[in-house]
């Protein structure tokens, strides 16, 4: 893989990363909370899951990509990552 591409993947496991820790800081919140707020929070982290099992995804792609069509899979990734990062974003507005 080229440096770029390294670098973009590094990154973007480190992002995921980020999020599998703040769904795991949601999880134990969502235990301790009562019934109903118990049930948003365990809806909002099979939401971020969803989102972040796409990221994944989307990342196995660009991997595997060969060199001429990495950046095409990069800005589907790109959006992926935006859409995740918008839905943590929402969820710790939330659940604060």
């Amino acid at each position: 893989m080229s440096e770029k591409r390294d670098a973009f993947v590094q990154k973007v496991k480190g992002k995921i990363d980020e999020w599998n820790a703040e769904i795991d800081r949601l999880s134990a919140k969502a235990e301790q909370a009562e019934a109903e707020a118990r049930m948003e929070y365990e809806d909002e982290i099979a939401s971020l899951k969803s989102y972040r099992d796409d990221a994944r995804k989307k990342l196995d792609k660009l991997q595997k990509a060969g060199e001429g069509a990495w950046e095409d899979f990069k800005a589907g990734a790109e959006m992926a990552f935006d859409a995740m990062n918008e839905a943590m974003q929402s969820a710790r507005q939330r659940f604060k």
